[in-house]
């Protein structure tokens, strides 16, 4: 292991982060310079930007060969955004979920864990797969612009605040946000570039795979800026939108990202065995957990947050003693697996029901 290693890891992630922030600023108030609806940019433009690490990585890893990197950290980044990020976030102050949230987008997000894993079950992602995950992104964004023009007015005032795009636009102001828009898009092509190859260096170095170190490293990295806006949504009070930002990243990840990944990729992407036995699987249980979760009080409280956090440490503690092949990985997973899930699944029931019945009490 080089010191280059380190080198290319931590300047791909500055560079992704970099990235993805001057994108969206330049290509938000550019759309908006050019008339292009606030609700819409927010939904599209804005949507793609806190994605586009995971989706620059995992296609700079598909056109490189690298397949499991690429799957890896799409499954990756949708586990650590539940339980990392969103169990991080509601510790430090209880999330609000909307009950559309509930209705709609976690369903969503279900169904397209669902359908990513019964396309990937063969073996390999073929460009029909991704063009069929690709057009679920497309039908769902249009879906979120016809269902939400109720709610522009309220959405024009929120990207307004957020954006700070003004009314009249300053001379040459969208050569500027232009010249923001190439500039981000470098930024994310030489940032994935980077920590494709410190990634791959790392798992070599260790004898981890590629899969584990694109399941983890690659996974959190390309996360931070869905962390930091679920943060400081939470810090601001905004804590409807920090719980939306996690649901409908991974919708994107998955539909989007993973569609993209395979449609460019110049042949079939590989899905390995160990994803499609576990990874898949515990992706898919994650986000159907949100749903008993999200039910109880339509909150998520401190103590579920701490159980979300707990639960991604013990998933990469078992991926980690089970790449590198220590005896205790077998033991480690059974006990997740046989104990603590299923200890779980009963409590979260009960207290979904619980809520139910409440709710019933109070109609």
């Amino acid at each position: 292991m080089t010191l280059m290693t380190f080198v290319y890891l931590i300047a791909g992630l500055v560079l992704l982060v970099a990235g993805a922030e001057v994108l969206v600023r330049g290509a938000a108030r550019l759309a908006a310079q050019f008339g292009i609806p606030p609700l819409i940019i927010g939904l599209t433009v804005v949507a793609f930007g806190t994605s586009a690490p995971e989706t620059a990585v995992s296609v700079q890893a598909s056109l490189a060969g690298s397949g499991d990197i690429a799957i890896g950290n799409v499954i990756g980044s949708n586990i650590a955004n539940v339980l990392l990020i969103l169990g991080a976030t509601a510790l430090i102050a209880p999330l609000v979920v909307s009950r559309q949230l509930i209705r709609l987008d976690v369903p969503i997000m279900i169904g397209a864990s669902l359908v990513t894993y019964a396309l990937a079950l063969n073996g390999t992602l073929s460009r029909l797969d991704g063009a069929l995950l690709f057009a679920g992104v497309l039908a769902y964004t249009l879906f979120l612009i016809v269902s939400s023009r109720k709610e522009k007015a309220a959405a024009d005032d929120e990207f307004a605040e957020e954006y700070g795009v003004e009314q009249a636009a300053k001379p040459y102001a969208w050569l500027i946000n232009a010249v923001l828009v190439i500039a981000g898009l470098v930024l994310l092509v030489l940032g994935s570039d980077f920590l494709v190859e410190g990634a791959v260096s790392l798992a070599r170095a260790l004898g981890l795979s590629e899969l584990v170190i694109g399941l983890t490293v690659i996974a959190v990295g390309t996360s931070l800026p869905e962390l930091a806006t679920s943060v400081m949504a939470a810090i601001r009070g905004e804590r409807d939108i920090a719980v939306g930002n996690i649901v409908g990243s991974n919708i994107f990840n998955l539909l989007c990202v993973l569609g993209l990944a395979a449609l460019v990729s110049p042949q079939p992407i590989p899905v390995a065995a160990n994803a499609l036995a576990f990874d898949f699987p515990v992706m898919i249980a994650v986000a159907i957990a949100c749903l008993p979760i999200f039910f109880t009080g339509y909150s998520i409280a401190r103590w579920e947050g701490l159980l979300f956090v707990a639960y991604y440490v013990a998933y990469t503690t078992y991926l980690v003693m089970a790449s590198t092949g220590r005896p205790l990985a077998e033991v480690f997973g059974h006990a997740v697996v046989g104990y603590a899930l299923p200890l779980t699944a009963v409590t979260l029931l009960v207290l979904a029901t619980r809520a139910w019945r409440s709710q019933r009490g109070q109609a």
